[in-house]
């Protein structure tokens, strides 16, 4: 056992100088958790070896006076001088109890504050010269102001503490002296040890009544707060009781007067609606186990309102309920072919996938992903499958969504739960096979709640889906005839588990033609109708649209392209409401100048490739293909090659091995040998805030080194893509398509490419093979061929050598 403070007793006034008598070495008692403070009467059970042995030895003593100290750290055992507070307080021994277990029960009088000077013996136990610390008396105006209001916040105190006596606001008004005053309220005050130890250790009166006030008005602030904490709840609880029986004596009412079952027949409607919905046997156990602990309720309960959410989630999704397919494939065709131009590759998917359920009734719904740039359509496509197939169309964005819960929903545990996007989307169609777009499925997030793309594997998952999980349902659902279509613009973020899951279907971009097409079929009848004009009223001619396309858009889709005619046609919208109704006929770049401005676009292949050290490249962007110009400059130096334009570390590799490759063969394009020596070479690609990387830059940095120091020029209507090696082959690459799109749009004539990739030129338009001239090369010399002006000549010294070589008799 340990010495540990009891709750305090009433206080009886502090004794008077006359009758505090004693030496300057007194017995020392330890106590922890607790502070005695002059004039405090209060309870201590004692334990220790030595405070018994203390206790023992003043037992028999008339009025013994001992020396109280509170300990700093109330885990040790046998604690020493260097262990107490400097200041404690003599205390007499009022009574002392012993107990059958050889413990004892002291009440101490606190008498007055003593300084722990020495100690003077340890065993059997501690004994110290001490010395009494003096209070001045303050009698000034100041310590009565401050007494005065340590008695009020005292008297507020001691109102919202019922369990203080009632003789406790008395003896508060009894004591006069503002020390005593500060002394009694801080033996009560609910503190720290570290606290009271700063009190009893201020001699000054006024400075420890302010230190007291301090603490009191912290207490009476925290006893406010939990007198309307209790409040609020008390007030609560009263609303709910009150509720509770006017809603019993309303159900009483309402059966006396017959007009209405009450509870009962709502839930004899849910039970009716249980046993039509064809539940499935879990889903059906589920419900019925649910209505019948819903019974068992009261209506104004929150598990009540729990419940009976999760009953109408379970009985208004759909279980059994299936749209007919459309089986008239070439009815499908027709009405893809009237949403989208062009897009072969999916409307054929789409076809191939009716084919086979015409043929085989239980086929499982086909997860497919779209992969292109902006504005192709992907989106709107999904919308026009479900139109073709006749079927009910949801669409998820998943783009930024980084909670798992947001697919499989929250577990009913938490207040507000609902079920994931895939269930509710479910329940929105209405229909257990649906047509479900997964938009922007590459923009997923993760974080500390989970990865969204990991709870997803089983959604996209034919062999798993059947069976699906949501966490606010508890219930297995069917999701295995549902047709998902995800869609995304890189395939690189979405996590390879995933990726596998999906079927593919690349979209990468529409020529010149297809735009054309798009915009007289689609873009201006729609743009005209939403703006309120009528084909009389304007019309916007081919050249027109081409113009447009070709120099205030340049775009892989073509939502810059819808845009930009909705700007021409509120142009027009604006004179015929100022009461111009003259028909309007948009032809030419005049025309198009006075609603959209100067132009946005120019070919800058033929400026830029004026002079020597310019090849025109090609790149695969997020966004479509692009071209990229890549300048070559030489300057005074010491052999050394800086490279620009925020490259990455693949693309800086193919610039040093293009270099080496010049630099091994630098007689046969007629360039010195020491052409390095004293000089550098500067590789730079504009537009150098987005970064670039890959290893198809490397023929066309080959062919900038070759022209600069060969003073040829490279072909103004050439663009190649290709990578190099160190024996100068010409190695594949990827995203043919998208690059020569690109070419395409910035008017190229003749398209490098490496000779491993002519089955890539299979996808692309037949529009843009027959505009295009592709040259397949697999060594370097064929791309200087193909891409400069003219071929540089060798060096005299190069062609000896090739005759020396020649002239050799051949061994075998």
């Amino acid at each position: 056992m340990s010495e540990k403070k009891k709750p305090s007793a009433p206080q009886i006034p502090p004794p008077s100088d006359d009758e505090i008598k004693f030496g300057d070495d007194l017995p020392v008692l330890p106590i922890r958790n607790a502070v005695l403070f002059p004039g405090a009467v209060a309870p201590f059970d004692v334990g220790r070896e030595k405070s018994v042995a203390l206790v023992e030895e003043v037992h028999n003593l008339t009025n013994p006076v001992i020396a109280i100290f509170a300990q700093r750290d109330p885990a040790t055992d046998d604690p020493n001088a260097d262990d107490l507070y400097p200041v404690g307080c003599a205390a007499r021994v009022l009574k002392a109890l012993k107990h059958s277990s050889g413990n004892y029960s002291l009440i101490l009088q606190g008498l007055t504050r003593i300084r722990f000077d020495s100690l003077t013996q340890s065993a059997p136990y501690m004994r110290a010269r001490i010395t009494r610390v003096e209070t001045a008396t303050t009698e000034d105006v100041e310590a009565e102001a401050l007494a005065m209001s340590l008695r009020d916040v005292a008297k507020q105190v001691i109102q919202l503490m019922p369990e203080l006596p009632r003789e406790a606001g008395s003896i508060i008004d009894s004591i006069q002296a503002p020390g005593a005053l500060a002394d009694v309220v801080a033996a009560n005050l609910d503190a720290p040890v570290e606290e009271k130890a700063q009190l009893i250790e201020t001699v000054e009166v006024k400075e420890r009544i302010r230190k007291v006030l301090k603490l009191l008005t912290r207490q009476l602030e925290i006893l406010k707060m939990r007198e309307r904490i209790n409040s609020q709840i008390k007030e609560e609880m009263g609303k709910n009781q009150r509720e509770y029986v006017l809603r019993q004596q309303l159900k009483a009412i309402k059966e006396e007067l017959g007009e209405d079952e009450g509870d009962q027949g709502d839930l004899d409607g849910l039970e009716e609606r249980i046993a039509k919905a064809s539940l499935p046997s879990e889903a059906d156990s589920v419900a019925k186990k649910q209505l019948k602990r819903l019974r068992s309720m009261q209506v104004g309960s929150a598990e009540y309102t729990v419940v009976r959410t999760y009953l109408d989630w379970i009985l208004d999704l759909p279980w059994t309920h299936a749209t007919e397919d459309n089986m008239d494939i070439s009815e499908v065709r027709r009405v893809l072919d009237e949403d989208h131009y062009g897009l072969d590759k999916v409307k054929k998917r789409i076809v191939e996938y009716l084919a086979v359920r015409k043929l085989k009734k239980d086929k499982k719904g086909p997860i497919l992903c779209l992969i292109g740039p902006p504005g192709v359509g992907k989106t709107s496509l999904g919308r026009s499958i479900a139109r073709a197939l006749g079927r009910k169309f949801v669409r998820v964005s998943l783009g930024g969504v980084h909670d798992e819960a947001a697919i499989r929903g929250h577990r009913r545990t938490y207040v507000g739960a609902l079920p994931g996007q895939i269930i509710q989307g479910m329940k929105k169609s209405g229909t257990v096979n649906p047509v479900f777009m997964m938009d922007e499925v590459d923009k997923i997030g993760h974080d500390f709640r989970g990865d969204p793309s990991a709870a997803l594997l089983e959604v996209l998952d034919p062999e798993q889906n059947n069976t699906f999980a949501d966490h606010y349902l508890e219930i297995p659902y069917d999701l295995s005839s549902v047709m998902f279509v995800a869609t995304a613009n890189v395939a690189d973020p979405i996590p390879p588990p995933l990726f596998d899951r999906m079927e593919v279907l690349e979209i990468p971009g529409y020529t010149r033609r297809e735009k054309l097409a798009i915009a007289r079929q689609h873009l201006i009848p729609k743009q005209l109708e939403e703006h309120g004009l009528s084909p009389e009223q304007l019309t916007i001619t081919d050249e027109a649209v081409e113009e447009i396309i070709e120099h205030y858009t340049r775009e892989a889709g073509v939502r810059s392209l819808e845009r930009t005619v909705a700007s021409v046609i509120r142009g027009v919208a604006v004179k015929v409401a100022e009461g111009d109704s003259t028909a309007r006929v948009i032809k030419s770049e005049d025309d198009l100048r006075e609603f959209l401005g100067p132009i946005k676009h120019t070919s800058e292949v033929a400026e830029r490739t004026e002079e020597t050290g310019v090849a025109t490249g090609l790149a695969w962007t997020s966004v479509g293909g692009e071209i990229l110009f890549i300048e070559v400059t030489r300057m005074f130096g010491t052999g050394k090659m800086q490279l620009t334009g925020q490259l990455g570390d693949v693309m800086k590799e193919s610039a040093h091995a293009a270099l080496s490759y010049v630099r091994t063969n630098a007689e046969k394009y007629g360039i010195p040998k020491d052409f390095l020596e004293k000089s550098d070479i500067h590789i730079h690609i504009p537009a150098g805030a987005m970064p670039k990387d890959g290893p198809s830059a490397g023929i066309t940095m080959f062919t900038a080194i070759v022209s600069l120091l060969t003073g040829v020029r490279v072909r103004h209507d050439v663009a190649m893509t290709g990578e190099i090696s160190l024996r100068g082959r010409v190695l594949p690459i990827g995203g043919v398509k998208e690059k020569t799109l690109a070419a395409h749009r910035a008017g190229i004539k003749r398209v490098l490419l490496p000779e491993r990739n002519k089955a890539d030129l299979e996808e692309v338009p037949k529009e843009v093979r027959d505009e295009l001239e592709f040259v397949l090369v697999s060594k370097v010399d064929d791309v200087l061929e193909a891409g400069l002006e003219r071929m540089p000549q060798p060096s005299q010294a190069y062609l000896d050598e090739v005759a020396k070589r020649e002239a050799q008799p051949s061994t075998n």
